[in-house]
């Protein structure tokens, strides 16, 4: 990419960001992002809830990177309250090859351990084949500039 196209570029996103309205943290993210015990360290929950709020985006967004698969994976497996649907989520998971067999849930947590977990090794999978298999069969071709990222 050229210095123009570059210039370009940051111009493009300074015009958008300048017309995105921002929201509030949504304050059930912002009292879970409070609480102590999680792998996740405080600092990454609330630069994510603060970078998609800034952005003018919801609940959904604020709880992840909200980066191209997050974005597929919450169209997939979260319901109209945002709220997430295991039985979809590895639905989604055996639909990609994801192994999830040995992982173990039911005790404290594991919700957030099974997407996150899940996740990563989602990520990997469809950074090297560089699609998304749906439950429901559709594939979604990854962009380009997401598989740079986390293709290893």
């Amino acid at each position: 990419m050229s210095k123009k196209q570059k210039t370009d570029a940051k111009a493009d996103v300074l015009t958008q960001e300048a017309v995105v309205t921002p929201v509030p943290v949504d304050a059930e993210v912002a009292a879970d992002n409070a609480k102590k015990g999680s792998v996740v360290k405080s600092a990454y929950k609330h630069r994510y809830a603060q970078r998609a709020a800034e952005a003018g985006l919801g609940k959904a967004a604020q709880r992840s990177a909200w980066d191209w698969l997050a974005q597929q994976i919450a169209g997939e497996v979260l319901d109209d309250k945002n709220r997430l649907s295991v039985d979809k989520l590895l639905a989604l998971f055996d639909a990609n090859g994801v192994d999830h067999s040995r992982w173990q849930n039911r005790s404290k947590g594991w919700e957030g351990r099974l997407r996150m977990t899940g996740r990563l090794a989602l990520q990997k999978i469809v950074a090297e084949s560089g699609v998304l298999h749906t439950a429901d069969g559709d594939e979604l071709v990854a962009p380009a500039e997401w598989v740079a990222k986390f293709k290893h």
